[in-house]
């Protein structure tokens, strides 16, 4: 699928609303790309880390106390037979994410039946960081233990598929994002993963996606190796341009062969914060443009050609990250100026 975006909008999942009707006709009409959203302040089976658990085998959920967890001390034979039965004979409506889990991605299928538009966007929470923020009784990261890494990999890709087909009943192209915030930590002490296997388990997940149709993007919210992003099969790589965007720069050789396969930048320039009130739609289109200057400007130095214009024409623009732990307020102003500079950028 080739797609020049040039600027248009989309969202990173979570927000603070708690109403997900009015919510969703509102990133209906403002966005070209509508994302259905996660209400996390409304419930907390709505939090990034519990709204794709439901089908993991040996995941506890404490309600009231709001704690996930993994109970391993037990036999999980028979749970594990119970994952892997509908994932072998590929039951994706097996992998259904449940309705209250999800009351955003209700209300926006409900909107986008009576919304004209052509996109939409889902997501999922990223293995790496759903299996290293996730633990088990004894506070291991589930990523950690052979018996749960690989169901949990493949329960997103699942879940990915599930979403596809969805949103395909209301729009017919359709994205979704993996969101992998634990990849600011890859490369330190905090994560005992190689890279072979983090790209190895991303790329099952993308790959379950492109299957289905979609386009899959990966959203990290911090800096980190952006190289290894970049290699595996992803279609569109988030990141924070407002904090993070003259990292990218460092890696024009990697940024060049996606490019070259067809990969778009969702450019995170709008904050995510109280820095909303600061900062003007005009402003932030002159720090990205800026920004894809300087990319050209240390590609050109290391003798890799990537123009500025090239980059904008494979641009999607967002916030910097989700709004869940945001005021109503602050995100409003967010999406209002995410529409501004983007009008702004298209301009010139």
């Amino acid at each position: 699928m080739t797609w020049n975006p040039t600027f248009q909008t989309t969202a990173v999942g979570s927000f603070p609303h708690r109403n997900g009707r009015f919510l969703s006709q509102k990133l209906a009409s403002l966005l070209d790309v509508p994302a259905w959203p996660q209400l996390p302040r409304r419930d907390f089976r709505e939090n990034m880390y519990v709204q794709y658990s439901a089908h993991l085998p040996g995941v506890k959920l404490d309600e009231a106390n709001e704690k996930i967890w993994f109970e391993t001390s037990g036999d999980l034979s028979e749970a594990l037979e119970q994952f892997y039965t509908p994932y072998l004979s590929d039951d994706v409506d097996a992998f259904a994410l449940p309705p209250a889990y999800t009351t955003g991605l209700a209300a926006m299928l409900d909107t986008l039946r009576t919304t004209p538009g052509d996109w939409a966007k889902g997501h999922v929470t990223g293995p790496i960081s759903f299996g290293l923020t996730v633990t088990d009784q004894d506070l291991r990261a589930a990523l950690y233990d052979e018996m749960l890494a690989d169901p949990i990999v493949k329960n997103m890709a699942m879940n990915a598929r599930w979403q596809v087909r969805q949103l395909q009943t209301v729009r017919p192209k359709t994205i979704i994002f993996v969101d992998e915030p634990y990849m600011a930590a890859f490369g330190s002490a905090f994560i005992a993963l190689q890279r072979e296997q983090v790209v190895a388990m991303l790329d099952e997940v993308f790959t379950a996606v492109q299957q289905e149709g979609a386009l899959a993007g990966v959203h990290c919210c911090a800096n980190t190796d952006w190289s290894v992003l970049l290699s595996t099969q992803v279609d569109i790589l988030n990141l924070d341009a407002y904090g993070y965007l003259e990292n990218l720069a460092l890696y024009p050789a990697e940024l060049r062969t996606f490019l070259d396969r067809g990969g778009i930048v969702a450019w995170g320039i709008v904050p995510n914060n109280e820095l909303v009130h600061e900062v003007t739609a005009q402003g932030l289109a002159q720090k990205l443009r800026a920004g894809l200057s300087l990319i050209e400007a240390k590609a050109k130095g290391r003798g890799v050609r990537i123009l500025a214009d090239e980059l904008a024409e494979r641009s999607l623009i967002t916030t910097s990250c989700g709004m869940g732990s945001t005021t109503e307020d602050v995100a409003d102003r967010a999406l209002a100026l995410l529409v501004e500079t983007s009008s702004s950028l298209q301009r010139g």
